[in-house]
């Protein structure tokens, strides 16, 4: 089995004649010919502080793996139409040549759509501008703007395959399409859209059972996700191809959080149990996820099973590193199991970076909303509500993620209903006198009497697009239709983009009007402190104990939401984030503040629940 399984001669930079690439015989893969299986791990650099790549990667090699498996995220590298972003932590040629350098092979997943509990699956919310719009189709307005962001991928990607000496072993033909399965046509469509711009390795795909025999396409080994190892799963793959090797393209290690919910954990000896049988039975397999990270900013998704019910911000998704990148249990059970498969001693693990408690943060100023409106913001002027998507913003790309502010006069009070147009959650205000919310459970409110005309604002936020499922084509957010007083449709609106961007962030922080916080305060209202760093900044976790809902930015990043609903209580603070010196943090909570945050050197996810 040593013997059989040393690939000492196969990491990247050693290999030389470079003609075969991974393929399939008899049940086997071969990498060049020599019998070969892919132990993977999932880890996004989009989730992951560009500083800490190669420290996570190098723990996959200490724990005995061979392959690094990443999605890429449209609607980060397009955020607008025709506008591409491959820098920094999105420097995706980097990421693949890091990988590399640390002697991993890639699986890559460029989508379109990924899933991944991310915002729409990964793709960008101006699709949705087009009242037709049909996602993952063939439908004209789809594969046109496919085709344009292919166009600018894919000569990133195609020089990094294993042929033309890259790490890239295998390329991922869309994602678990079974379970959407729309348009009968459509994943040849991506697959020859690989292939036209210059994909020459081996294609995948990767369903859950269920998906199975719906998500195939010829020319591309299907692969199966799950989390349990139901009897006969593997012999399942057999009856959709025959003679092939058996992949697990998504072992479940842990699961994700939602808000309300619990923090999901799966044990792990079931969980090695599991990855020690499917490895018995000669597979090969991808750890979903080896490390999650963090949905930073506003990049969240979420499920529409029931009922709607957003993610958390941590993606810590009780995987085989922590969120911060720390070792798990998981973590060295996995190392033994796969150190006795390989027969030779793996690589020491890396020291892990200690954390620090920064202590007690004071929030001494704010401004309101109200007061920023004014200065900051534009009003788009409309007889009609518009939803965010199709707001005239951002070159007609629409705004994506955040907060919207819809503005009208109304004359006396009486019954407001949504008709549930609220996408996905609105804070009614008469003036700024707070009302109630509206949401998908709540869809009226009472609006009290008064004199002459006021004012009546909806702040709608964007709690994250559903990112799984076949309800993609109905995410636009916003108001996303009429909202009625008295059985009248409100019309005349102002609205305000509350996007919450660098540039927004750097204009607030000079804004005249920011004061001492009051003993007490509601908001909605921004917040700011400054946390004092002596020495080199370590990660960290700031805790929102007292603070209802709303965001944090940090030196102008945008650390993601948080919700005393909970389960997540702390949010991760990144050290290559944090400066020495000074650091500035500002909170926009959305009713009611505390007057400090807390910075402890240990992640609180909530109370547990074993997935079953």
């Amino acid at each position: 089995l040593s013997s059989r399984f040393n690939w000492s001669e196969l990491v990247p930079l050693r290999l030389w004649g470079r003609t075969l690439g991974l393929q399939t015989e008899n049940s086997q893969f071969l990498l060049e010919g020599m019998p070969f299986r892919i132990f993977g791990g999932s880890m996004h650099y989009f989730r992951v502080p560009r500083e800490y790549w190669e420290d996570r990667m190098l723990k996959m090699k200490a724990c005995g793996l061979n392959t690094l498996t990443t999605y890429v995220p449209w609607n980060l590298h397009e955020q607008e139409r025709g506008k591409f972003d491959f820098s920094h932590n999105l420097d995706l040629e980097a990421f693949l040549s890091l990988a590399a350098k640390n002697g991993l092979w890639v699986i890559l997943r460029p989508g379109p759509y990924i899933c991944s509990e991310w915002d729409l699956g990964g793709l960008p919310s101006w699709l949705l501008q087009d009242p037709e719009m049909q996602l993952r189709t063939t439908y004209k307005g789809f594969t046109e703007a496919v085709d344009a962001y292919f166009d600018h991928l894919m000569p990133i990607v195609v020089p990094l395959q294993y042929k033309k000496g890259g790490p890239i072993i295998a390329v991922q033909v869309e994602n678990e399409y079974g379970s959407y399965a729309k348009d009968p046509n459509y994943m040849t469509y991506v697959k020859m859209a690989l292939l036209n711009r210059g994909i020459v390795e081996l294609l995948m795909t990767s369903d859950n059972k269920n998906g199975l025999s719906f998500g195939l396409v010829e020319g591309a080994l299907a692969t199966v996700n799950f989390q349990k190892l139901e009897p006969g799963l593997l012999k399942y793959l057999d009856t959709v191809q025959r003679d092939q090797p058996k992949m697990v393209m998504e072992y479940w290690t842990g699961w994700f959080d939602n808000w309300g919910g619990p923090h999901y954990v799966f044990d792990a000896d079931d969980m090695v149990n599991t990855v020690a049988s499917v490895l018995k039975l000669g597979a090969s397999i991808n750890l979903y996820m080896f490390h999650g990270g963090t949905n930073f900013g506003f990049m969240n998704g979420a499920l529409e099973a029931d009922e709607y019910k957003s993610d958390v911000t941590s993606y810590d998704y009780d995987a085989v590193l922590t969120e911060a990148g720390d070792y798990t249990s998981k973590f060295f059970k996995l190392r033994q199991l796969f150190s006795m498969i390989i027969g030779q001693p793996l690589p020491l693990p890396p020291m892990i970076e200690s954390k620090a408690s920064y202590g007690a943060i004071l929030l001494h100023q704010y401004i309101s909303l109200w007061d920023v409106l004014p200065s900051l913001l534009q009003p788009i002027k409309s007889e009609f509500p518009v939803n965010m998507e199709n707001l005239r913003l951002n070159d007609s790309s629409g705004q994506s993620y955040g907060y919207v502010l819809y503005e009208t006069v109304i004359f006396g009070g009486g019954h407001l209903h949504s008709r549930d147009h609220v996408r996905d959650r609105a804070q009614v205000f008469v003036n700024t006198m707070y009302v109630g919310e509206l949401d998908y459970n709540t869809v009226e409110l009472s609006l009290p009497e008064g004199q002459g005309f006021r004012q009546l604002r909806l702040l709608v936020e964007n709690r994250g697009r559903v990112n799984y499922g076949l309800a993609l084509n109905d995410q636009r957010k916003g108001l996303i239709g009429d909202v009625f007083l008295n059985k009248t449709p409100l019309r005349n609106f102002k609205i305000y983009s509350l996007e919450m961007k660098p540039g927004f962030m750097k204009s607030l922080k000079h804004l005249a009007g920011w004061s001492a916080v009051p003993d007490y305060f509601v908001g909605p209202a921004f917040f700011r402190g400054r946390l004092w760093i002596e020495h080199q900044p370590q990660d960290t976790f700031l805790k929102l104990q007292g603070w209802e809902k709303g965001v944090v930015f940090v030196n102008g990043q945008n650390l993601g939401r948080y919700w005393k609903i909970g389960p997540q209580e702390t949010l991760y603070l990144p050290g290559p984030w944090l400066w020495k010196g000074n650091n500035e943090i500002v909170i926009f909570e959305e009713r009611t503040a505390g007057r400090i945050i807390q910075s402890v050197d240990i992640p609180y996810l909530g109370r547990t629940q074993y997935v079953d």
